[in-house]
């Protein structure tokens, strides 16, 4: 192992797959020497397959996933997107992982105002049958229908378990929100900036990006605030 060599593990979201981190994934690469682990949860993907996966399994595998790192590493950052945030806070509270990004952290789920704008524009899609060529109910289609309700209980499950414990977390913390947001509510990033236990956090609210924060149209300057923000050695409480 090299002296001084730091990792960072990126977890996706719920129903998700590598691809929701890989735009960051390969800036941090392309920046730094760190090695960069984004690993697939059970039963996530491309191709979905939830009906036997637990949300015991998903937190099992991203701890196993950390453990690796420090087989090379002897600092490692945690990254996570949606679900992922809540699995990467679990990581934080339990294990000593020097830094925390939470990416749309689904603290909260659901934001209908956002759902209601999305769906009137898919609607009007569907009248002048350009429905297919709509990003959002392509990216959502399959989901809906690969996605079994028992799976959806095991993503509560982590939501209901780790929520209480944001209080915990008491390393660096850098919370990043989309405010255009259709699952996870925009309000959820303060509601988690106020629960987060260090004093050493920041808040990035993103006026254009949607759910999938990490290809916004302002994910270049997303990702060098995350860059910097895990590199630099003092975190000022951004209030």
């Amino acid at each position: 192992m090299d002296v001084g060599q730091k990792g960072c593990l990126l977890i996706h979201g719920f129903t998700g797959g590598a691809y929701e981190v890989n735009p960051l994934a390969r800036y941090l690469r392309e920046h730094t020497d760190w090695i960069i682990s984004v690993p697939v949860l059970p039963g996530h993907g491309r191709k979905l397959n939830l009906r036997e996966t637990t949300a015991v399994e998903w937190i099992t595998f991203a701890e196993e996933e950390l453990k690796r790192l420090w087989l090379y590493c002897d600092e490692v950052y945690v990254i996570g997107f949606s679900m992922g945030g809540l699995i990467a806070s679990y990581l934080a509270i339990h294990y000593p992982v020097s830094k925390l990004v939470l990416l749309s952290a689904a603290a909260m789920y659901v934001n209908t105002k956002q759902i209601a704008k999305d769906m009137n524009i898919m609607l009007k899609d569907l009248m002048s049958k350009k429905l297919n060529e709509n990003e959002w109910f392509g990216h959502y289609k399959y989901k809906l229908i690969h996605t079994p309700v028992r799976a959806m209980r095991e993503f509560r499950k982590i939501a209901k378990a780790t929520v209480p414990l944001l209080s915990q977390v008491t390393i660096p913390t850098f919370i990043a929100q989309g405010e255009m947001d259709g699952i996870v509510p925009p309000r959820a990033a303060r509601f988690v900036y106020d629960r987060i236990g260090t004093y050493e956090k920041k808040l990035y609210l993103s006026k254009t990006s949607k759910h999938l924060i990490c290809y916004g149209a302002d994910s270049e300057a997303l990702f060098e605030e995350i860059a910097f923000f895990l590199s630099q050695t003092d975190h000022p409480d951004d209030g």
